[in-house]
């Protein structure tokens, strides 16, 4: 299976992974909260927070698909790479605030591990395009 293969079946998944987690949040965050890894969670109006952590996610994922889609190959790499650290802040709340560790490394560091495997991966499959030299127009003679 060729590189370029590899990295668009990673980043469908990760997706895919990551709109179904948002979504969730969005749409029933107090059943998705304790999954996050905190143990205490926001109650009143605090629970707009959960939602607000939904939101992002999904539009992390919106952000890698539409690249995906377009085929803008070495921005995806780039942008994974830098969407990774959403998931390692997130891996850092959990463990700042005395949370799940397992969840903390086994949610969190892991996508976020993903991530950046997969960008570099990508930065890696488009790197000899991105080398390549411009060839010169032909001059008139």
């Amino acid at each position: 299976m060729s590189l370029k293969k590899i990295n668009t079946v990673l980043v469908a998944a990760l997706v895919l992974f990551i709109l179904w987690f948002g979504g969730e949040f969005i749409l029933s965050p107090q059943t998705t909260a304790p999954g996050f890894g905190l143990p205490n969670w926001p109650s009143g109006d605090g629970g707009g927070f959960l939602i607000i952590k939904g939101i992002r996610d999904v539009t992390l994922a919106l952000v890698l698909g539409v690249l995906l889609v377009t085929g803008h190959r070495r921005a995806l790499g780039w942008v994974l790479l830098v969407e990774s650290f959403a998931a390692y802040g997130d891996m850092t709340t959990v463990l700042a605030h005395h949370g799940s560790v397992a969840t903390a490394l086994g949610v969190h560091c892991l996508t976020a591990t993903v991530m950046v495997v997969n960008g570099l991966l990508m930065m890696r499959e488009t790197r000899t395009a991105a080398a390549a030299p411009a060839t010169p127009a032909p001059q008139p003679a």
